[in-house]
């Protein structure tokens, strides 16, 4: 079978091994520029311009990733193993209190971090299932959190799994007001709703928004930041 990266007429032989390391070279290229870029400019930014900061051309980029979606898979591989992996440490906590405020203060890191990781939690990704299995397992696992923390009494019993949408949503507008000039903002205003979460500043809350449409008005923030930028 003919690889995509080399000329008319040259097989897959394995005696060109020059050829199959500007292949993987051109990849992780591609799979770099795509990480800056929608860290940057969010997951639906222009493929031209991850294909410019490669070095390659958009046959080439495409041919190594047909879809964006793939390309997101790839280029998001490390940063949804670290996601996945924050939950399980902060199950792993004997102390589900401690364990549920160190992963949303995790979280929220990541996400002032990176201006693609927002999109990442709440896109579908159809070519990429077993990405998207991974990032639904994960908050699967966060609902068993919720439930640890507030059977040791410590979380407020009115907390639901889309708060924390809600929170990643209000994190956005301040990291995007004070990235550049006072960075230290972002923490302080997870520090001040972790404190608003425990059980002992409890006071009776509104009902929450539906699932779906708690994420509808996040895609809705993302899509009107993109247009600004």
């Amino acid at each position: 079978m003919s690889h995509p990266d080399w000329p008319a007429g040259k097989e897959d032989s394995g005696c060109d091994p020059t050829l199959r390391a500007d292949a993987q070279r051109n990849r992780a290229r591609i799979v770099d520029a795509a990480r800056r870029v929608f860290a940057e400019d969010g997951l639906d930014a222009s493929l031209n311009e991850v294909a410019r900061r490669a070095g390659v051309g958009v046959a080439t980029l495409f041919r190594r990733f047909p879809t964006r979606d793939d390309l997101i898979a790839a280029a998001f591989a490390d940063p949804m193993a670290e996601y996945a992996a924050l939950i399980e440490t902060a199950l792993a906590d004997p102390d589900p209190w401690h364990g549920f405020c160190d992963y949303v203060r995790a979280v929220c890191a990541m996400q002032a971090g990176d201006r693609g990781f927002t999109d990442l939690l709440t896109q579908s990704f159809p070519s990429a299932k077993e990405f998207v299995a991974q990032r639904d397992e994960a908050f699967r696992r966060f609902t068993e959190l919720i439930d640890r923390a507030k059977q040791t009494g410590a979380l407020r019993q009115d907390f639901v799994a889309e708060d924390l949408p809600m929170l990643l949503m209000a994190n956005a507008g301040v990291v995007a007001a004070t990235a550049g000039s006072a960075p230290e903002t972002s923490p302080r205003l997870v520090a001040y709703l972790l404190q608003a979460f425990a059980a002992q500043a409890s006071e009776p809350l509104p009902e929450p928004s539906a699932p779906q449409r708690m994420y509808r008005a996040l895609r809705r923030l993302d899509n009107k930041d993109r247009r600004r930028r």
